[in-house]
């Protein structure tokens, strides 16, 4: 079956009848608690009064001791010629080393507030049975990059935060602001009706940056069973960056099984919707498959993974 015949409604209907709904949806689950934990960590100050966390993603201060600053914003900085507090720089780089270590798309899938709404979005798209749209390459979120930078070295401003949705996100559950849940609203519409999987999978500038620095992090995902496959392409069909998947488990790329490429976000939907226990997390350095019951028969690049 390609992708395209399979919709999102299926996707994991076998998994669900192997592991039971909790099985089969337990990193989705894990992933929303922990974008509901950052959030609210943020949100116990103005609401409660708790200030454990003072600030936002974008630069905040934990117990009045640790500083974390988005290194994305800390470059916006120096394009734009500021000269930004020694704080800003340490906690730039405590967060850019976190996520070189671990993976730096873990924030698009495990921290970033926007990631249900475009979930959200995607999910409707499917069920109302809606055609693919727009797909710009995936490098254009690349240029968007470059551009964010151009701009913030042409008017002397952080560019980005004037329109970041998910500052705007973060303003808006606060303090209830209109423009900025446009903002969100536009990203949410973009990817129901225009483009599928097109704001994360294509334009988001802090997702191609937190991508570079997912090159050599340690955590992974593996289709460490990959001979057990199927080829009943749910992990296609879930995968918001689904071309990240057949090198691993096709062994076009070697015999590692596991996944290499810049884009995997390590959300971890693709554990959760292969009745096979095919993928699982492990290290970078865990790079032998295990065998089951033979190879798998070759498939070529599904052409609706996208």
């Amino acid at each position: 079956m390609s992708v395209s015949a399979k919709t999102f409604a299926v996707a994991g209907t076998e998994a669900i009848a192997a592991k039971g709904w909790l099985g089969a949806h337990k990193y989705l689950i894990l992933r929303r608690l922990s974008q509901a934990g950052f959030l609210g960590l943020f949100l116990l100050g103005p609401w409660f009064g708790l200030w454990i966390v003072k600030g936002n993603l974008t630069s905040s201060l934990t117990l009045d001791v640790l500083p974390l600053t988005d290194p994305l914003v800390l470059l916006q900085t120096f394009a734009a010629g500021h000269i930004p507090a020694l704080t800003a720089v340490l906690g730039a780089a405590i967060v850019a080393a976190i996520y070189a270590m671990l993976g730096g798309r873990l924030y698009c899938s495990w921290v970033c507030p926007i990631n249900p709404v475009t979930d959200l979005a995607h999910w409707l798209h499917m069920r109302l049975g809606l055609k693919k749209g727009w797909q710009p390459k995936r490098s254009t979120r690349y240029w968007v990059l470059a551009m964010v930078f151009a701009v913030s070295l042409a008017t002397g401003t952080l560019a980005w935060e004037l329109v970041n949705p998910v500052s705007m996100a973060h303003r808006a559950i606060i303090f209830g602001a209109g423009f900025a849940w446009m903002i969100v609203l536009i990203v949410f519409l973009f990817d129901l009706f225009v483009s599928r999987h097109g704001w994360c999978g294509h334009l988001c500038p802090v997702g191609a940056f937190y991508g570079l620095l997912n090159e050599k992090s340690v955590l992974r995902v593996s289709a460490i069973r990959r001979s057990a496959c199927d080829n009943c392409m749910d992990c296609f069909a879930i995968c918001p960056e689904a071309h990240v998947i057949t090198p691993a488990l096709r062994g076009t790329a070697g015999e590692t099984p596991i996944i290499t490429h810049r884009d995997c976000t390590a959300c971890g939907r693709c554990i959760d919707v292969c009745s096979q226990d095919v993928f699982r997390f492990t290290h970078r350095f865990a790079d032998r498959p295990e065998r089951t019951d033979g190879p798998i028969e070759p498939l070529n690049a599904p052409t609706g993974a996208a």
